[in-house]
């Protein structure tokens, strides 16, 4: 039996919490292999390390101070650890890394790189680097098959090792890093390699909520949530596990478990392929959203009559590198919902490509968009969900700018001003309480 652990940067900022999360996996024999993730903040106002190096890598300017800031973090994590680690010999390599030049990449891979080598010596385990296990393509996409294999047959030699997170390497050895939270990946990409009987992914929140504690005080807390759940909530604004994490054990039936490291008796939210107990009294799961969509609407008369339209316009959009969220149509209206920083810089060129080949009858642009998910595994087996979602919109005084079901009836889109968004929060969730 072998469990796969992945500690976050919060539960790791220093070396009092670098001790007390190895204490957690001390205290279970079967958790082996451990997947580390950079520095986080120590308080409110700290740095953390991640966004240091980005610092250092755009800074040129500033770089000694940087580097005297990054590598004060860790000399201050070696010392409350008590153990023997050459910092200046690692400070040496990254100095050396940025005058010979070298990708962004291959600098803010260094936190996680060093807070697991630091780890590995404290628990006098093999440190395995990220690196010989993770492959990337030259776009910077996963190599999933290659990965997988590879991180299995090199893993296979070791009883427990030491992992950083976040990171890879492309071709010809380049390193090449996971977006933001990336760790997360990592640690499932492991669980994976190890057939894991479980991928354990501790944090600093006690499991995921069924709605933002910021908006919502208190919220539910979620014991069981679906492979697919998690996802559209995590891609909706839910933060607390990468919304990519999945992937690597979505045919697996590997289970994922969110824990609290300060918290580590608690059980928090276990994420299955399939649940273990009936939907029926609790169809939703969670409410999740973000701010900041675009509406590019066109309205033009026998439009359902124009073979190819819809793929046409989302073909110029393409062009542009916007990736949309949403394509609600009529039989003369059609939009495309995209984030508002990813459509800013093409609105002019958008729409005048779209009058020019099409000459609609109007086309126009509305910002200032929330996208709102109410998203459950039951919601389609629940008569009234989608009912009481529309009427705690209504009763709330809320103006609706569009609403999308998929077809799965997984979740429920609502569209609304940004204004709205914390309100429209509210009222779901209170008007939804009886469901979740």
């Amino acid at each position: 039996m072998t469990k796969a652990v992945k500690f976050g940067g919060t539960s790791l900022a220093d070396g009092n919490r670098i001790r007390h999360a190895c204490s957690i996996v001390q205290a279970d024999a079967e958790r082996r292999f451990m997947v580390v993730s950079a520095p986080g903040k120590r308080y409110a106002q700290d740095e953390k390390v991640t966004d240091l190096l980005y610092r250092l890598y755009e800074e040129e300017q500033n770089r000694n101070e940087l580097l005297d800031r990054i590598f004060e973090r860790f000399a201050g994590i070696v010392q409350q650890l008590q153990i023997e680690f050459d910092l200046e010999a690692e400070r040496r390599k990254i100095e050396e890394t940025l005058r010979e030049g070298c990708n962004v990449d291959a600098i803010v891979s260094r936190g996680e790189y060093l807070n697991a080598r630091i780890t590995a010596a404290y628990m006098g385990w093999p440190f395995v680097d990220a690196a010989n296990l993770i492959r990337f393509r030259e776009n910077g996409r996963l190599e999933e098959a290659l990965t997988y294999h590879v991180a299995k047959s090199v893993l296979e030699e070791y009883e427990c090792a030491v992992i950083p997170g976040f990171y890879g390497s492309g071709p010809n050895g380049v390193i090449r890093v996971f977006s933001r939270g990336g760790s997360d990946v990592t640690g499932a990409i492991i669980a994976r390699a190890v057939e894991a009987t479980v991928y354990e992914n501790w944090t600093d929140v006690t499991g995921i909520m069924s709605a933002d504690p910021r908006v919502i005080e208190n919220p539910h807390a979620v014991h069981y949530i679906s492979y697919r759940e998690l996802r559209e909530l995590s891609y909706m604004g839910a933060s607390v596990l990468h919304e990519d994490a999945i992937f690597p054990l979505k045919n697996t039936g590997i289970p994922i478990r969110v824990c609290n490291t300060m918290e580590p008796e608690k059980e928090g939210t276990w994420i299955v392929a399939r649940y273990p107990v009936d939907r029926g009294s609790h169809p939703v799961t969670g409410i999740a959203g973000k701010k900041g969509f675009s509406n590019l609407q066109i309205e033009m008369a026998m439009m359902n009559t124009q073979i190819g339209f819809g793929a046409r316009i989302l073909e110029i959009v393409a062009n542009h590198g916007i990736s949309y969220e949403h394509t609600p149509t009529s039989i003369d209206i059609m939009s495309v919902i995209a984030d508002t920083k990813a459509m800013d810089p093409h609105r002019n060129e958008l729409i005048m490509e779209i009058d020019q080949e099409f000459h609609p009858d109007r086309i126009f642009i509305e910002d200032n968009m929330s996208l709102i998910a109410v998203v459950g595994e039951g919601i389609s087996a629940n008569v009234g969900v989608a009912a009481r979602v529309l009427q705690s919109i209504a009763e709330a005084g809320i103006n609706v700018r569009m609403i999308d079901a998929g077809c799965s009836e997984l979740n429920i889109i609502i569209g609304v001003n940004d204004c709205d968004y914390e309100k429209t929060i509210r009222a779901l969730y209170q008007g939804l309480y009886e469901f979740l």
